[in-house]
C-alpha cells in the first residue's frame, strides 16, 4: 500500500473532474481500486503501487482536459483511464488543444478523442480524407465542423453535403412530396448538424445564396465542384461506379470527406459497397487520409460503446460483408 499526492492549483477544476456528488472521484477508485481523498487543495490517493501510479496519470489527465475547459463526464473518465493503462498518456493533452470551430450559441467544438484527433488533422492536411467507424463517433459532425470552419475563414465558397438515397427497410415510393421531399429525411443528420453550427436562421440564408447545398448522391453526375468543402456521409451504401462518380467530382480549391459505417450496409446482397472499395484502393494514394474509428471513439451515451462491442463480439461467422 502506497500514497501519492497531487497539488492542485484551482479549485473549480478539481470540482470539474470530480464531478456531481464526487460521482466521477467514485468512478476513478472503483475502476482502478484506489482510495482518494481531498484535503487542504491537495489530493491524496493510496492503494497498490500500480493501481496508485495509474490513478494520479489518470486525475492528471483529466485535470489538464478540465484546464482546456472541458466538461468532465464519466464517459472522459473511463476514456482517460484507458488511455492510460495503455500508456498513452502523454497524448492526452493533444485531444482538446485545437477548437475546430464555434457553434452558433458559441460553444468550442473539439475532438473528445485521440481517434478524432486524428480525423480532424487529417482534413486539414488533405485533400480527400475517408472516415470510417461505428455510430456515435463524431464522422459527420465533425466533418460537417470542419467544413463550417472552412466557409468561415474563406477557404472555400461553399458547402456541399449529400447522402445515398439508400433504403433502410423503407421505400423512397411511399413517402409523400417530391424528390426533395423524399431525400430530406435521409439528409437530416447533415441539416442537424449545420443548424447547431451555424443556427437554423444563417444556416436558411446560406441555403438560399447556394453557400449550402444539400442534396442527394444522384444530384452530383455530371458536375465539376471548386473551392467547395464537400462531405458524402453513408457512403457505405455507395456502389463502386457512384463513390468513383462521386471522387471525380473533384475541382481545384476543394475538399472532400467520406464517411461511413461498414458494418450497416443497406445494399443488396450482390451489390459491393464503393466505401469497401475505395478504402483498399485510396490506400496508398498521397494526398488521401484514411482515418478507422472504433467504439473507444464513440461520444455518446456510454451503453452505445457497449452495444457495439456487443454486436461485433456476435457477428453471425457465415455472413461476410461485401
Amino acid at each position: 500500500m502506497i500514497e501519492k499526492t497531487i497539488h492542485v492549483d484551482r479549485l473549480e477544476n478539481v470540482i470539474n473532474v470530480f464531478g456531481s456528488f464526487d460521482e466521477n472521484l467514485r468512478l476513478i477508485e472503483k475502476e482502478l481500486n484506489v482510495k482518494i481523498t481531498d484535503r487542504n487543495s491537495e489530493l491524496h490517493i493510496s492503494g497498490g503501487e500500480e493501481d496508485v501510479f495509474y490513478a494520479e496519470k489518470a486525475i492528471n489527465g483529466l485535470l489538464s482536459l478540465a484546464a482546456n475547459g472541458e466538461e468532465i463526464e464519466a464517459r472522459n473518465v473511463r476514456y482517460i483511464i484507458n488511455l492510460v493503462r495503455e500508456g498513452k498518456d502523454d497524448k492526452i493533452n493533444e485531444i482538446t488543444r485545437d477548437i475546430i470551430c464555434i457553434s452558433a450559441k458559441g460553444k468550442p467544438i473539439k475532438a473528445k478523442t485521440l481517434g478524432q484527433k486524428i480525423y480532424t488533422d487529417a482534413m486539414m492536411n488533405n485533400t480527400v480524407t475517408l472516415s470510417i467507424g461505428p455510430a456515435g463517433t463524431g464522422k459527420t459532425y465533425l466533418a460537417v465542423a470542419a467544413a463550417v470552419s472552412a466557409f468561415r475563414r474563406k477557404a472555400i465558397n461553399r458547402i456541399i453535403l449529400t447522402r445515398p438515397a439508400v433504403e433502410a427497410g423503407e421505400r423512397l415510393g411511399f413517402l409523400p412530396g417530391d424528390l426533395q421531399s423524399k431525400v430530406d429525411p435521409y439528409l437530416r443528420p447533415l441539416y442537424d448538424a449545420l443548424f447547431e453550427l451555424l443556427g437554423p436562421e444563417t444556416f436558411h440564408k446560406y441555403l438560399e445564396r447556394g453557400s449550402i447545398e444539400v442534396a442527394p448522391l444522384a444530384y452530383m453526375r455530371g458536375r465539376t465542384l471548386d473551392d467547395a468543402f464537400i462531405i458524402l456521409d453513408e457512403a457505405q451504401n455507395t456502389s463502386r461506379e457512384q463513390m468513383k462518380m462521386f471522387l471525380t467530382r473533384l475541382g481545384f480549391g476543394s475538399k472532400i470527406v467520406i464517411t461511413g459505417d461498414i458494418t450497416q450496409i443497406d445494399l443488396p446482397p450482390d451489390k459491393k459497397s464503393g466505401l469497401i472499395d475505395a478504402m483498399r484502393i485510396l490506400d496508398s494514394v498521397n494526398d488521401i487520409a484514411i482515418c478507422k474509428l472504433t467504439s473507444e471513439d464513440v461520444v455518446r451515451h456510454e451503453l452505445v460503446s457497449k452495444i457495439i462491442e456487443a454486436y461485433d463480439r456476435n457477428k453471425p461467422a457465415s455472413k461476410k460483408k461485401s
